[in-house]
């Protein structure tokens, strides 16, 4: 089992350019689960050396933006990366608590250090992002730009990392179809629908939206699948290279674990 080579802080509430004013120490919520989550890190696995092949990717666990599943939709993906040859940085990010900048700013300063400052031991060719769940709008968000479509000028937020993965991902704000509790977490109970669509990836995304795959089952009844397929299609509008995996079965929220059937 590839073992985590080293841990790099990006910064917390006193240092990022948003505090999401949340205080006091990180909460364990049992299953490798965390959340009152203050400040940004990146926990890197680095490809086995017999085997890198220069890609990298930073996964961000899910969690309804409330929390964090560390292990099964973090650690663990990240140690079978390495093994595959493909660097691997869990980003723990910070919950909005309502300030949506918050973790969006995580997540593309993840991205620009991988991109910009990680020196391992092989060279990178294309760092990719990776989420499940709410972590998967995150992903999402940072691929197609939301940060700086709501008016972030700074580098970091003009960065597109290369590829996407999101399992069982929130994309869309639609009150019909949306995963309400990672909304409503990420912008308040009493936002309104034009907050809600600039902070909704299938209608910020645009020609410079980065190659992207989705997994999901069918009878997910936590985020409706129509998330997936409507970012999906609205890629493949854009002419961006899309694929989208629904299996049969499965629900929500089966990450890494072993007693998911596919």
């Amino acid at each position: 089992m590839q073992a985590q080579d080293f841990t790099v802080k990006l910064w917390d509430n006193a240092t990022a350019p948003h505090s999401n004013g949340l205080t006091g120490p990180e909460k364990d919520e049992g299953e490798v689960r965390i959340s009152n989550v203050t400040e940004a890190v990146l926990y890197i696995y680095e490809a086995a050396a017999e085997k890198a092949t220069g890609q990298a990717v930073v996964i961000c666990p899910g969690g309804g933006y409330a929390l964090l599943a560390m292990g099964h939709e973090g650690h663990d993906f990240a140690r079978w990366f390495a093994e595959q040859g493909i660097t691997a940085a869990v980003l723990k990010y910070r919950m909005p608590n309502h300030t949506p900048q918050v973790p969006m700013e995580d997540a593309a300063e993840a991205v620009r250090y991988m991109r910009e400052e990680y020196k391992g031991k092989e060279a990178l060719k294309s760092v990719g992002i990776m989420g499940f769940s709410a972590g998967g709008h995150l992903a999402a968000s940072t691929a197609v730009g939301c940060l700086k479509a709501n008016g972030d000028t700074s580098a970091r937020a003009a960065l597109r990392p290369d590829f996407a993965i999101l399992f069982y991902p929130v994309i869309t704000g639609h009150p019909l179809q949306t995963h309400k509790g990672s909304y409503d977490k990420l912008l308040g109970s009493n936002r309104t629908q034009e907050l809600t669509d600039k902070w909704s990836p299938e209608l910020v995304a645009g020609k410079d939206a980065p190659q992207t795959l989705m997994i999901l089952s069918s009878d997910d009844a936590t985020v409706p699948p129509i998330n997936s397929t409507k970012f999906y299609n609205t890629l493949k509008e854009l002419g961006i290279p899309a694929s989208i995996n629904i299996l049969p079965s499965g629900g929500h929220g089966w990450g890494f674990r072993d007693s998911f059937e596919y």
